[in-house]
């Protein structure tokens, strides 16, 4: 069926309706006139009378709409202190904050007890938190008795009566009756603050145990704005800062414990421990600088013997990784009379294979090595069957008027002989030969000038 088929089909049972329903007398007609017209009532059924919470928000902008649902514990973004926070709170646990704290740092205690450093740390946390939103409010009831508070319910304007008679508050939060601003007395204010001292001070225990070693000294700082005379926080924060290699830290708070208490065994044995650690690093500073000085007396006796010589060096920035291998001086490092010894590698150009010589000696000649290498393992021709069979070439830096390339060795040439030429240039510390077999030693030599000739053209 098409849809104009669909839509005659509902105008003619339309107009059927429209005939059946027609005015039979003229009272009728006149009430039909004064109805609502079909638009008007289209226009209600599509706009619907707004529910009183929309209705509220009708006229706000995006922005305050969101304001406001941030308000509600459900839609924030972060944790703000209001009437709605604070009574879902109140639904958490049974009791009074210091009852609750308590019970948190009991069953804190029993897990320490039994090892469990994880759970404990938990239960010290929420008793944590109980107590220290309660010094919160203190800390905010106190800033609004401030005389120069614009708050118009500021409790510093405010006072309680009872039975007629009105009692002052003090800034602290308490009144002269012993009552604070929340309700709470001067002494159960005084048992929150050791019970939250204790809690910091228990979990900096765990914190030490799980090495939180930051954690650790945290707490026992939040321990020690309580009660600055608390030994155990100074014992664990000393701890801490010990076993994170802070020993000046260490030391400061070791020295403030043993300041109230110099019998205490605790403190008296981490200052012990801070002692050792310490001549361990001074002895640790010691060595380290005399390895950078030996290390430096080396490199200036190897530099003064290769001037001595006449080798030239020269280093690129991206040198190759020869782990352990470089110019040293043997048998002594420390005497410049020994001789110098470099890595060496030998190349085979026309097999892209290579061998390397940790230690070169510059008394020993390049047949030295060559009668333990060849033949190579890969040569299945035999091309390089001895020292006779092949021959040998380094590279040359050319000087004035002389352009760089390769000179043909003697494989009975000591190494000194061939680097102190002046023309031979030992580029990061490493030694290169080229050896090839007799038989296309020529050709590749003057393949390798025609490369070298066409780098220096371009």
């Amino acid at each position: 069926m098409h849809l104009e088929e669909i839509s005659d089909g509902v105008a003619e049972r339309l107009k059927l309706a429209q005939d059946e329903s027609s005015p039979s007398n003229t009272a009728e007609s006149q009430t039909q006139n004064t109805a609502p017209t079909p638009a008007a009532t289209a226009t209600g059924a599509m706009f619907p009378e707004l529910s009183p919470g929309r209705a509220m928000t009708e006229k706000k902008t995006v922005d305050e709409v969101v304001a406001e649902l941030k308000k509600s514990p459900f839609f924030m973004t972060e944790l703000e202190e209001n009437d709605d926070t604070e009574a879902l709170k109140a639904l958490a646990y049974e009791g009074t904050p210091l009852e609750n704290a308590s019970d948190f740092k009991e069953r804190g205690n029993e897990c320490f007890k039994q090892r469990r450093w994880a759970d404990a740390k938990e239960f010290y946390t929420k008793g944590v938190l109980i107590l220290a939103a309660e010094e919160r409010k203190r800390k905010l009831a106190s800033e609004l008795k401030k005389p120069g508070s614009t708050t118009s319910t500021s409790p510093s304007t405010t006072t309680a009566s009872t039975g007629g008679a009105e009692k002052k508050q003090d800034v602290n939060g308490s009144s002269s009756n012993g009552d604070n601003g929340a309700g709470a007395t001067s002494a159960e204010i005084r048992a929150q603050r050791s019970v939250l001292e204790s809690l910091y001070v228990n979990r900096a225990a765990c914190h030490l145990e799980l090495k939180n070693h930051r954690s650790c000294w945290l707490d026992g700082a939040a321990a020690l704005r309580l009660n600055e005379r608390n030994l155990k926080a100074y014992y664990r924060c000393a701890r801490a800062f010990l076993a994170a290699g802070r020993l000046a830290e260490a030391d400061d708070a070791c020295a403030r414990g043993l300041a109230l208490d110099a019998s205490n065994a605790s403190l008296r044995a981490v200052a012990r421990d801070i002692v050792q650690r310490s001549a361990d690093a001074a002895a640790k500073q010691r060595r380290e600088a005399e390895r950078l000085a030996g290390e430096k007396r080396r490199s200036t006796l190897l530099q003064a013997a290769l001037r001595a010589r006449g080798i030239r060096m020269r280093a690129t920035a991206q040198p190759p990784e020869m782990e352990d291998a470089g110019v040293r001086l043997e048998p002594d490092p420390e005497d410049a009379r020994s001789g110098v010894v470099f890595p060496a590698v030998l190349l085979y150009p026309a097999e892209l294979q290579s061998d390397f010589v940790k230690g070169f000696g510059e008394a020993e000649c390049l047949g030295d090595h060559l009668a333990y290498i060849l033949p190579p393992p890969w040569d299945s021709s035999g091309e390089y069957a001895g020292a006779e069979a092949v021959e040998c070439y380094v590279e040359t830096v050319g000087g004035e008027g002389i352009a760089p390339g390769l000179v043909k060795v003697g494989k009975k040439a000591p190494l000194l002989k061939i680097l102190s030429s002046g023309n031979v240039e030992v580029v990061d510390e490493l030694v290169r030969f080229y050896v090839l077999p007799k038989a296309k030693a020529a050709a590749w030599v003057q393949e390798f000038k025609m490369k070298r000739a066409a780098e220096r053209g371009s």
